[in-house]
């Protein structure tokens, strides 16, 4: 099984950005070949494919597997295992963002946590809390927005990444409002009240000329 020169290319990349993504260069030519071919693949085929060993073919879908970034498949009549990558990108998007946010964020979460429940005496510890504080918050306003991009569909995502800097001018606008209501505010509550001088108070009416003699007192 010979590779055309495009995915060739394609796969030898994924190979060498392998290391900087935390994962080695067979499981990252094997996950390039598997999403991009056009249908599942087996063992022997990838290993044919990238010229691997058997059993380096064997622990890189492993690796995959426990990513859940690959499926499983049996076809009819044959009994060898067959695998191919998920075909929507948002899905393989979404799936890599809970599997780092499990084995990279949960843990640094737990432990600045436990570290904000202690109270230390020490002035050195005590600035190292407040700057632990500072992560805390920033790490969990992150995986909240994460946990909101992963309730939402494909599509809806899309429109959300296509929004880019619309976003940042409605922000922009929003505190410009916000800004000019609070000094608007600020402005009436200095004002002082100015009192009504004899000469802005309404003048008494008349009595009216001519009334009957029993109508005046």
């Amino acid at each position: 099984m010979n590779l055309p020169p495009l995915t060739q290319r394609f796969v030898l990349h994924f190979g060498e950005m392998g290391s900087r993504w935390g994962i080695n260069r067979t499981v990252g030519q094997i996950y390039a070949l598997l999403y991009v071919s056009p249908r599942a693949l087996n063992a022997d085929e990838i290993g044919e494919a990238l010229a691997f060993s058997r059993s380096n073919v064997s622990m890189g879908l492993k690796e995959l597997q426990s990513w859940n970034l690959v499926r499983l498949q049996h076809l009819p009549n044959d009994r060898r295992e067959y695998f191919q990558a998920p075909e929507d990108v948002w899905a393989i998007f979404r799936t890599l963002a809970e599997e780092r946010r499990k084995r990279e964020i949960d843990p640094t979460l737990s432990m600045l946590r436990d570290a904000l429940m202690e109270h230390p005496s020490h002035a050195d510890d005590i600035h190292a809390q407040a700057r632990m504080k500072q992560m805390h918050d920033l790490i969990e306003l992150m995986t909240g927005w994460l946990a909101d991009v992963q309730k939402m569909d494909s599509a809806t995502l899309v429109s959300l990444m296509k929004m880019g800097a619309k976003v940042q001018k409605l922000l922009e606008m929003k505190n410009k409002v916000a800004g000019s209501m609070k000094a608007g505010l600020t402005g009436r509550a200095a004002s002082p009240t100015v009192a009504a001088t004899p000469s802005d108070a309404p003048e008494p009416a008349a009595a009216p000329a001519n009334l009957p003699d029993d109508t005046r007192s």
